[in-house]
């Protein structure tokens, strides 16, 4: 008989190979596990790199918007190129006050002095032949012109009407706006005084100077055309309201504020009258606002005479108290009596 087989070692068997299986597995084990069985994400999306086609096209529309800003900005500038010369060329259209002009010897005389008060001979020179007045870079050239007669003047073509035009108004005889004359000033010209100033200008000996027009260049005609134009007088004066009586000469202070608008006091010593630090494009003159309370009128008077002040240093040659020299002792007491009604102010800065 054969023998028969013992069944335990097999029954161990399975028992260790179940065992092996049924070993437990842990949760970090698992989980590494059904981890590494799962596919990868997915890599996030990426820009395409840029080709030099779309390099090349980027460039392109950079350089178009420069050159649309550059064009717009160029069109601007041309534009008040444009409406500068077109103002400087026309003045807007004025109405004149016309004045009688006397004939005799003695209201040639006064109107000499007034060409004296007024610095008409200080910018267009002594005999009234003019000079250049500016010629430099960005302006242009600007000619004081000759106001004579003679060749290269404006004398011989101006009637009384056109003299009063451009002296009280601001624009010349071809219809031109005219610039750094005080026109804003000399509006206040009385009629007989302007008849009088006039009646010197037609009879003054004829000067042979021709000084050629006026020349702004691209600069000048948008700096005086544009950004200074309100300043001129044919686009600020009140035409309308320009002419009459003046004051009566007497020391008063409405003589006084008359005789400062003729001389054009403030052309130097600011609107306000405490002085021009560099503000204004003319000479630096000082704060007269508190001049009455440093000086007595005898001083006032003597530096309007002589050019020499209290502390005994003399004038700069640029205020022309030698043109103001020929103001009478009333005239300039007038002068002082408005002063005395100014509020006293701090220097102006620049």
């Amino acid at each position: 008989m054969e023998p028969i087989e013992d069944p335990t070692p097999a029954a161990e068997e399975i028992s260790a190979e179940q065992a092996v299986t049924d070993v437990p597995i842990s949760n970090e084990t698992n989980a590494a596990t059904v981890a590494a069985s799962q596919p990868p994400p997915p890599l996030p999306p990426t820009s395409p790199p840029t080709t030099p086609a779309k390099k090349r096209s980027l460039g392109k529309i950079i350089g178009l918007t420069l050159l649309g800003l550059i064009t717009i900005f160029a069109i601007g500038i041309f534009a008040l190129y444009s409406t500068g010369k077109r103002r400087l060329q026309t003045a807007p259209a004025v109405t004149g006050n016309p004045v009688a002009v006397p004939t005799d010897a003695e209201a040639i005389e006064r109107g000499q002095r007034l060409a004296q008060i007024s610095s008409c001979t200080g910018c267009h020179t002594g005999n009234l032949g003019g000079e250049i007045f500016v010629n430099e870079a960005p302006i242009g050239y600007i000619p004081a012109p000759n106001l004579t007669s003679g060749t290269g003047g404006i004398g011989a073509d101006y009637s009384a009407e056109d003299w009063e035009l451009a002296i009280r108004h601001g624009v010349a005889q071809d219809g031109r706006t005219i610039v750094t004359m005080p026109s804003d000033h000399y509006a206040h010209y009385g009629d007989d005084d302007l008849g009088d100033l006039i009646a010197y200008l037609q009879q003054v000996p004829a000067v042979d100077s021709d000084w050629g027009p006026r020349d702004l260049q691209f600069g000048g005609t948008i700096i005086f055309g544009v950004l200074a134009y309100d300043s001129w007088a044919a686009s600020s004066v009140d035409h309308a309201a320009v002419g009459g009586a003046a004051p009566a000469a007497e020391i008063t202070v409405e003589r006084g504020e008359y005789m400062i608008n003729i001389s054009s006091c403030t052309s130097c010593h600011a609107e306000n009258f405490a002085g021009n630090a560099g503000q204004l494009d003319s000479p630096l003159g000082p704060n007269l606002t508190t001049i009455t309370n440093d000086w007595t009128f005898a001083e006032f008077n003597a530096a309007l005479q002589t050019g020499q002040t209290p502390s005994g240093t003399v004038l700069s040659p640029e205020m022309p108290w030698p043109l103001y020299s020929s103001m009478t002792d009333v005239e300039a007491e007038a002068i002082w009596e408005y002063l005395q009604t100014l509020e006293a102010l701090p220097d102006n800065t620049n």
